[in-house]
């Protein structure tokens, strides 16, 4: 058993927050990207790309995300395509992401009164301009406190990609348990770290559900 004193475990799990955050971060910022793609084909006029949208949110919210993690890094190589952890977590935790994403804003634009389209389209507005600039900024307040609080699901799965070996926060915490033989003391400052991270964006969300409700 190797002497970790109680500042060297919290030095290291502290340094391995940094790739829960980037993982985090990558993760949302790609889920974004990928969920605008995903919400425009859903609410395509369209049937094609309606449907397409449809199955892909339902294949992505129907299944654990643990197997799709499992499928991207254990699946891909079957195919001949090499992938590192790291990429893998990325991807998988980003399509995992995009799909609930398009739903949560969806619901945003649906709750748009009908008269904003309405107007958009008095103006002689192509489609895609009538959502950038008119529909998506109204849906996007209205969805403000879902996605903080889907963001922080988002940055307590992350703890999924320690499976795959990437080095985050309970990949490590798993390796100073595996020489220090103190789970209570290891994982509880694990406990600690997520809630310092997850607390204030479940507070802020909390805030701006208030706030959209009393307008």
């Amino acid at each position: 058993m190797i002497e970790f004193t109680f500042w060297d475990i919290l030095r290291n799990l502290v340094f391995a927050t940094r790739w829960t955050l980037l993982l985090s971060l990558a993760a949302f910022t790609g889920g974004a990207i990928v969920g605008l793609a995903i919400l425009s084909a859903r609410i395509s006029k369209t049937r094609w790309p309606r449907r397409f949208a449809s199955g892909y949110i339902a294949l992505f919210q129907g299944t654990p995300l643990l197997m799709q993690l499992f499928l991207m890094f254990f699946g891909l190589p079957m195919l001949g395509f090499r992938i590192e952890s790291w990429t893998a977590a990325v991807c998988g935790l980003t399509f995992y992401a995009s799909a609930y994403l398009a739903e949560i804003w969806r619901s945003g634009v649906e709750a748009v009164p009908r008269g904003q389209w309405d107007a958009a389209a008095s103006l002689g507005l192509h489609r895609l301009l009538e959502l950038r600039l008119i529909i998506l900024p109204q849906a996007f307040r209205i969805t403000r406190a879902p996605t903080v609080g889907f963001l922080v699901q988002l940055i307590k799965s992350t703890a999924l990609a320690s499976i795959l070996g990437f080095d985050e926060l309970l990949k490590t915490a798993n390796a100073i348990n595996n020489a220090t033989f103190e789970p209570f003391k290891v994982y509880g400052l694990v406990a600690v770290i997520f809630f310092a991270l997850c607390y204030p964006l479940t507070q802020y969300a909390r805030f701006l559900e208030k706030k959209a409700a009393f307008g």
